[in-house]
């Protein structure tokens, strides 16, 4: 028998051996040929034999660490002969060379029984309480490849237990076999080696820097790759037996990255989630916030009935869904009308509705809301971007990424001749993407640069460049850059590009000059599917632009309506303007978190101003707390839809949980639509996804390209700098609240500006800062590469928010100065906060 394996795929042909590139060996008496240099462990798998090991991963560099996976390759009178087993997770094969592994070999199998045995030697028998019993590759291999009786009776070797490497991570030292594995995946996956194993001999054991914590966002893989039970979950611990659990194939939800992942449930409640294995996407590793951060909405704060105003009380009281139906169908039909009414003292009344979608919603979700807004309300009133943005970016997005389908792909990025970073940090925004790009650089040397005002540390890690630009000066900075760009380049532009005016443009403007391809990465799992779908005031579902009339006719005949309004609508800081100003009827709101958008205050402010508010929310929040109507909805585990990511790769997903009293955003849309006269069309994702599907992708004439915008004014004092900032991938988001183990692995808040702008100022270790609401104390950290003139402060630090305390964003004029010997910390209530 012959198999053939070439490099560029699987293949069976005795033809293909020929190839230079392919070398021809024998294993357990079947030969096999595998591209040059193949380790011996991979090409058995090619044959279906499964050889043991504990430290061999595919994705990890060979070590040897473990010597489980011991061979013989006995001399074929070729000289290839090698008088003592071999450990197979670090042999290349050889032309001509002949394996014999456990299942025709007594000598392999002899050797990998006897290391079982020196493995076991002081590992305790704890299976029925450990948590990796039922799961665990030393248990099912003692089974297999180990001696029925253990001729070792001393005692065992045993630590204090357990050690806290972080307060996700815990290490029971006895149980370690040395594999190596988590130190390896550290430094060479992550980039964080912040672990080590430490000692010599027996006395060899992991070990953690007593100054630094292991303090990574990838952490939780370590648990997933450790063959034993040496590392455990914090939150899981003794929490469950892996036969207990069912399990489910599911999509990541707090990136756009989509990253495959496995929920594990029992008794209706998920108690942990595992990295799913996606080759082309996240291959075997996720983030710790897709691992661990699943508690959001399971708690008491639960909306579980609906709720309706009590004017006469000022509070919200429970009601049935008929009720809750009528009246908000009520209020929409009020506010629906295009045109001003009067008040009955004869003041101008509001009009209009407007609807705010946030990136908790699947792409069939935001279908549901973009067709209700225009084929029900008759509005193109519709925005998802809760959170910084711009009119440049609704045409950014309009122009070069709705209904493009697939672009560039994490292979792409993988395979680039170079990269550039505008606006994005990976590490923070994009952790999948982060790691590919690392795996790039450490196999390839990828040449990288990044756009920004400081070297943050997670572009240190994929040895990027510095392009210094200060806030607001990112467009001038592309437009003058000479970097050897090419077809073979690729530039990832994020989405805090909209808060710079004229980098988009610019960034257009590059892709056109160098041939480099271009890919837009936001931060949240579902804005990709919402830029499709249609929730922008300026686009129409596949791509449509709002002002072409043949692409409005298109969809009104694929929906069945009458004509669709033929202007952009307001995006969702004019919605808010407006409410504030009471010149919005109403407003419906789903998944958007007050605390992101530019301006919390006014964003309060105006939902307590507008005529009505509806809300479709999972739980308690700010937006609730001052509707006229809060319709409870299905959490993202309990329904099915498809996540687009910042590739335009579709990741559909099913529901992991059935909660029979759960409704969906598209079943209480539809309600709505029926109560209003108007047939949605649909009230399933397999509904809204059939009929986004008849529609299809815009054929015709693209929008507009976005025009250069206004420059950001000259800093003018040594005392007031620009401010930088942007999320961290761990901070106060709703999303990971109910996460006390995550949340202590956050990176602590801290100022960073360069040493001279620091000394000018007057500075040494802390910093003030104040804008226009308050003032925040933060320790100072100096960056000598850091552009000179510029602060940068983490935007959402738990009770730190910048938008809620000092009222600044990215690139907004902010004054710094000692801070007084009293405040030592970020003021909880400043000035002219209502939190």
């Amino acid at each position: 028998m012959t198999v053939t394996r070439p490099s560029t795929g699987a293949a069976v042909g005795g033809e293909l051996a020929q190839r230079e590139d392919l070398v021809t060996l024998t294993i357990d008496d079947v030969e096999v040929s595998v591209p040059k240099g193949t380790l011996v462990i991979r090409a058995a798998e090619l044959i279906g034999v499964d050889i043991p090991r504990f430290c061999d991963h595919p994705l990890l560099d060979p070590v040897g660490a473990c010597r489980q996976c011991l061979v013989e390759v006995p001399d074929a009178g070729n000289g290839r002969g090698i008088p003592k087993p071999q450990a197979s997770c670090t042999l290349e094969v050889a032309a001509g060379m002949v394996v014999k592994t456990q299942v025709t070999s007594p000598v392999a199998d002899k050797a990998q029984h006897g290391n079982m045995e020196f493995l076991l030697v002081n590992h305790p028998l704890d299976c029925p309480i450990c948590d990796k019993g039922g799961e665990c590759p030393l248990q099912n291999q003692a089974m297999s490849h180990g001696y029925a009786e253990s001729r070792f009776h001393e005692v065992k070797r045993t630590y204090p237990k357990p050690v806290n490497i972080s307060a996700n991570i815990l290490l029971d030292r006895e149980r370690c076999v040395l594999c190596a594995r988590c130190t390896r995946f550290s430094e060479q996956i992550a980039g964080d080696p912040f672990i080590a194993l430490v000692e010599r001999g027996a006395l060899q054991q992991v070990g953690i820097y007593e100054r630094e914590p292991f303090q990574s966002y990838f952490s939780g893989n370590t648990i997933q790759i450790c063959p034993v039970g040496a590392l455990t979950n914090a939150a899981y611990r003794f929490r469950s037996r892996p036969f207990d659990l069912t399990s489910t194939p599911s999509v990541a939800e707090h990136d756009a990255c989509g990253s495959a992942i496995r929920v594990d449930h029992r008794r209706g409640v998920v108690v942990r989630r595992l990295a799913g294995d996606d080759p082309e996407v996240n291959e075997e590793w996720i983030t710790d916030r897709d691992r661990f951060a699943f508690a959001s909405g399971r708690g008491e704060d639960r909306l579980l009935r609906p709720l309706v105003r009590d004017h006469e009380a000022g509070t919200l009281r429970a009601a049935s869904w008929p009720e809750a139906i009528d009246v908000a169908v009520e209020g929409l039909r009020r506010a629906r009308r295009t045109e001003p009414g009067l008040r009955e003292d004869g003041s101008p009344a509001p009009a209009g509705v407007g609807v705010l979608t946030g990136g908790r919603l699947t792409r069939e979700d935001a279908y549901g809301y973009a067709k209700f807004a225009r084929a029900v309300l008759g509005t193109n009133d519709i925005d998802f971007r809760a959170r910084p943005h711009s009119e440049e970016e609704a045409r950014f997005l309009a122009a070069a990424v709705a209904g493009t389908g697939r672009g560039v792909t994490f292979a792409d990025v993988e395979a680039a001749s170079s990269v550039l970073l505008v606006c994005l940090e990976p590490e923070e925004e994009a952790g999948t993407l982060f790691l590919r790009l690392r795996k790039a650089f450490r196999k390839t040397s990828l040449t990288s640069w990044t756009v920004a005002p400081l070297l943050s540390r997670g572009a240190t890690k994929l040895g990027a460049t510095l392009v210094p630009a200060a806030p607001g000066r990112e467009a001038a900075v592309l437009d003058a850059l000479d970097l050897p760009l090419d077809a073979g380049s690729v530039v990832l532009v994020g989405e805090r590009a909209a808060a710079s005016h004229g980098t988009l443009s610019a960034c257009l403007r590059l892709a056109a000059r160098t041939g480099a391809r271009l890919a837009w990465v936001p931060r949240r799992a579902g804005d990709r599917g919402a830029v499709d779908a249609g929730c922008l005031p300026n686009l129409l579902p596949g791509g449509r632009p709002v002002l072409d009339a043949s692409a409005r006719v298109d969809t009104q005949a694929a929906w069945g309506v009458g004509p669709l309004p033929a202007e952009p609508g307001r995006d969702a800081g004019q919605m808010l303007s407006a409410a504030l100003e009471g010149r919005l009827g109403a407003l419906v709101v789903a998944g958007v978190e007050l605390d992101d958008l530019p301006d919390p205050h006014l964003a309060r402010r105006a939902l307590e101003e507008v005529g009505f508010l509806v809300s479709l929310e999972t739980r308690v929040s700010a937006v609730t707390e001052r509707a006229d109507v809060v319709f409870p909805v299905s959490l993202v585990s309990e329904r099915s839809g498809t996540f687009v990511t910042w590739e335009g790769r579709e990741r559909p997903f099913g529901a992991v949980l059935t909660q029979p009293n759960a409704m969906s955003d598209l079943r209480v849309l539809a309600a709505l639509a029926e109560g209003l006269g108007t047939d949605l069309g649909f009230r399933t994702a397999e509904g809204a996804r059939a009929d986004l599907a008849d529609l299809g992708a815009w054929e015709g004439a693209r929008a507009s390209r976005p025009d250069l915008g206004p420059a950001r004014p000259a800093r003018p004092d040594v005392t007031t700098l620009v401010l930088a900032t942007w999320r961290l991938a761990l901070d106060d988001s709703r999303a990971v609240d109910g996460e006390p183990f995550l949340l202590a692995t956050a990176r602590p808040p801290v100022a960073r500006m360069n040493a001279a702008t620091a000394v000018a100022a007057g500075l040494t270790t802390a910093v003030t800062v104040r804008g226009p609401r308050g003032a925040l104390t933060f320790p100072l950290e100096v960056d000598a590469a850091m552009v000179e003139g510029v602060v940068w402060l983490p935007a959402r630090a738990p009770g730190l928010g910048l938008a809620q305390h000092l009222g600044a964003g990215s690139g907004a004029l902010v004054d710094v100065s000692v801070p007084v010997p009293t405040s030592v910390s970020g003021d909880p209530n400043p000035q002219g906060s209502d939190a």
